[in-house]
């Protein structure tokens, strides 16, 4: 295992390696100067009968012996020489070429972005297609039939409505298909609508009104509506921030640089 795979082992794989009765050991980090949690470490030997971790120079050592007895070389007949991380790389490419899931894999590796672990992956893209195209197939096989048949011309149109029935006037609804409406179409409330930058301007008169409003409320002593006016408010505003903050992130043209012109004397 590499040098930081002990801190960031996933709890599952701790948890199930506790169950098997897998001994959990800790090492000391040489660069951190500190401890790590304990782990079901792979790499381990027995010190005065307490299992105790292999130190990654002495696996180095090991694998340099091991390469120089048997004399293996490349292709130009160099001596082979092999890293832990050539270890890695070989057990994610083959635990990939023979059908586990590359997100597994990554989980397993301990790594925090798949693409990562796509990079320990040597195969060719191809392979890799196939491979996820293998698992498809076969997680199908586990689910209900019924989740895979042909949708209706009813369902099909029911889908492609929801759609159109998610543009609105100030923006767009990106609620899920089957999901109702939580804030019943108090969309301006609502944390799943997407302002449209074009409609700032009816946003800004929409929380000038509810600001009149609130005012108005105050002033007749109709206190039923103001606590309700004032979270439309700060959903007008949020709403507000949102297309200010993309407007300030987005590209501004400085037009093309053009050259000055000098009279020669």
């Amino acid at each position: 295992m590499s040098r930081r795979r002990s801190r960031n082992a996933p709890q599952g794989f701790i948890s199930a390696a506790h169950e098997l009765k897998v001994p959990l050991v800790t090492r000391y980090d040489s660069e951190e100067h500190q401890w790590d949690p304990p782990a079901p470490l792979l790499f381990r030997y027995n010190r005065g009968g307490e299992p105790s971790v292999i130190h990654s120079q002495t696996i180095r050592e090991i694998l340099k012996e091991t390469a120089a007895f048997t004399r293996l070389t490349d292709a130009t007949g160099r001596p082979l020489v092999f890293t832990p991380q050539d270890f890695r790389r070989m057990f994610i490419t083959d635990a990939i070429r023979t059908g586990l899931p590359p997100h597994i894999a990554q989980v397993i590796a301990g790594h925090a972005d798949i693409n990562t672990t796509m990079g320990y992956n040597a195969v060719h893209p191809t392979e890799t297609i196939e491979a996820h195209r293998a698992f498809i197939t076969r997680r199908r096989t586990l689910r209900p039939a019924q989740e895979y048949r042909a949708p209706t011309d009813a369902e099909w149109e029911d889908f492609l409505g929801h759609f159109e029935r998610r543009k609105l006037s100030v923006g767009t609804c990106a609620r899920a298909y089957g999901t109702a409406c939580i804030h019943e179409h108090a969309c301006v409330r609502c944390s799943l609508l997407r302002p449209d930058p074009a409609q700032q301007a009816r946003l800004v008169e929409i929380r000038d009104n509810l600001i009149a409003r609130i005012a108005e409320a105050e002033r007749e002593g109709r206190l039923g509506e103001i606590e309700g006016l004032r979270v439309s408010l700060a959903g007008a505003e949020d709403k507000l921030g949102q297309i200010n903050r993309r407007a300030q992130t987005a590209p501004i043209s400085l037009g093309m640089p053009t050259t000055r012109s000098t009279d020669r004397e």
